[in-house]
């Protein structure tokens, strides 16, 4: 899910891919609440994958949205 999240930060928030690591925070990689708004709808909408603004905003990491990613779909089951 790691991969899947650093391009969709990449290419569809415009996050420079060199600052997006597993450990960086969303201030290290300028993510603000409009682009956790965003990143939730292209979540939904390319990945069936749920995860609300603030379950982002709570996030302390780019590895934490990975697992959290991780732990929708497999709750989600097969789409």
């Amino acid at each position: 899910m790691y991969e899947r999240l650093r391009d969709i930060l990449a290419g569809k928030l415009h996050v420079d891919p060199d600052r997006i690591t597993y450990d960086a925070t969303p201030e290290d990689i300028e993510l603000d609440s409009l682009a956790l708004v965003e990143l939730s709808l292209v979540l939904e909408t390319e990945l069936g994958i749920r995860i609300s603004e603030d379950d982002l905003a709570e996030a302390p990491t780019v590895g934490a949205v990975a697992r959290l990613m991780a732990e929708r779909s497999a709750a989600a089951g097969p789409s």
